[in-house]
């Protein structure tokens, strides 16, 4: 390996460090049920928060609750996959790396 593609690797590591530390500071957030529920997720995939609104906590109806905590949640986690990888992507310019998003 020569020097220059030694050190454009070693400024594509700094770059996906960099990428990655910024992933764990990002944040998406989806809803459903019209905004009942709300999921805040971490772009490394970590639930930040969720909000359920009073009025869809029904004990007669537990099922619609976890359906919208579950939709919720995993519109989320696409939302976060989907920006980790467009993070990944502008750096590596859309080449695969193995263990990389």
């Amino acid at each position: 390996m020569n020097r220059n593609m030694l050190r454009q690797a070693q400024q594509m590591q700094a770059r996906l460090a960099k990428a990655q530390e910024e992933l764990e500071n990002a944040e998406v957030e989806a809803t459903a049920g019209g905004g009942a529920v709300k999921v805040v997720i971490t772009g490394s995939l970590r639930i930040r928060s969720i909000e359920i609104a009073p009025e869809v906590v029904d004990s007669e109806d537990v099922e619609m609750l976890q359906d919208l905590v579950t939709a919720a949640t995993n519109e989320a986690l696409e939302k976060a996959q989907a920006m980790a990888q467009n993070s990944i992507s502008a750096i590596t310019g859309g080449f695969k790396i193995p263990g990389l998003t």
